[in-house]
C-alpha cells in the first residue's frame, strides 16, 4: 500500500552549483524499478547554488511544474515569458511540441526546490508557460490543488495531464486525508517536516508512493508542509 523510498536511497548527483536528488530515474542515475509511478516521470530534490542555474536547454512532450521551497528561481523561455518564482509558490511549462528554457537563481542564498515532471495526456500542442503564488496559509490543514488538469480546478496552474499537484501545512498533530481512486497513483513528499501515513513514518524529502483504490491518514508528527501528486 505503501512504498516509502527514504530520502538516503534516492538516485544523487552532486555537481558543485546543483546537487541533487532524484526519486526516479533520472539522467546517470537509473533504477529500473524507479522509472515512473503512473503518469509521474521525475521528482527532483535540487539544491542550486547562489547565481547558478539551468542553462538554456530543450524540452518536448512533458509537463513541468517547479515547487520552490527556499529561495526563488528566475524563468526565461523561448516564448518570451521571464518571470521569478519565490518559495511556497508553483510555476508550469507545458513544452507540447518544443520550447528552450532556462532557469536561473540569481538570489544571494542557495535556492532549493522540486521539479516534476508528468507526462502529458496526449502529445503535442503549442507550448506554454505560468507561475502563480500560493500563500502558505490557505493551505494550513487541507490540501489545494497547486496545478491540475482537470478544468473544475479553477484557481489552480493549468496543466495538460490527467493529474493534480496538491500542497498541504499541517501544524504537529494536525491530519488530512486522501483518496487515491481506482488506477490511480499519488507520489508524497514532505517538503519540510516529518509525518505519518497510516502509521508509516515519513521523513522530511523522503518519497512515499501509494497505490489506488485506498484513503490514506497523513499525520504531521512535527509542522510539516507536503506535497502530493495524483496522476493517472
Amino acid at each position: 500500500m505503501i512504498d516509502k523510498r527514504p530520502f538516503e536511497s534516492l538516485g544523487h548527483a552532486n555537481h558543485g552549483w546543483l546537487n541533487a536528488r532524484h526519486h526516479f530515474s533520472f539522467a546517470d542515475y537509473y533504477d529500473p524499478s524507479r522509472m515512473s509511478w503512473g503518469a509521474l516521470r521525475v521528482w527532483n530534490d535540487d539544491e542550486i547554488a547562489a547565481g547558478a542555474g539551468f542553462p538554456p536547454h530543450p524540452h518536448e512532450d512533458m509537463e513541468i511544474i517547479t515547487y520552490v521551497r527556499k529561495g526563488a528561481i528566475t524563468h526565461q523561455d523561448s516564448m518570451g515569458n521571464k518571470g521569478r518564482t519565490g518559495a511556497g509558490d508553483v510555476q508550469v511549462m507545458s513544452a507540447g511540441t518544443g520550447v528552450r528554457h532556462a532557469e536561473y537563481n540569481l538570489e544571494p542564498e542557495q535556492t532549493t526546490l522540486f521539479q516534476i515532471w508528468i507526462m502529458p495526456r496526449e502529445r503535442g500542442g503549442q507550448p506554454s508557460w505560468g507561475a502563480k503564488p500560493f500563500p502558505k496559509g490557505d493551505r494550513s490543514g487541507k490540501f489545494v490543488t497547486l496545478a491540475s488538469g482537470f478544468a473544475e480546478d479553477e484557481d489552480a496552474l493549468p496543466i495538460r495531464a490527467d493529474a493534480r499537484v496538491l500542497g498541504a501545512t499541517l501544524k504537529a498533530g494536525e491530519s488530512v486525508t486522501h483518496q487515491v481512486g481506482a488506477n490511480r497513483h499519488a507520489y508524497l513528499v514532505p517538503a519540510v517536516g516529518t509525518i505519518e501515513i497510516d502509521g508509516e513514518r515519513v521523513n522530511a524529502r523522503d518519497g512515499a508512493a501509494l497505490t489506488s483504490g485506498q484513503t490514506y491518514t497523513i499525520t504531521a508528527i512535527e509542522d510539516a508542509e507536503i506535497v502530493l501528486v495524483d496522476s493517472e
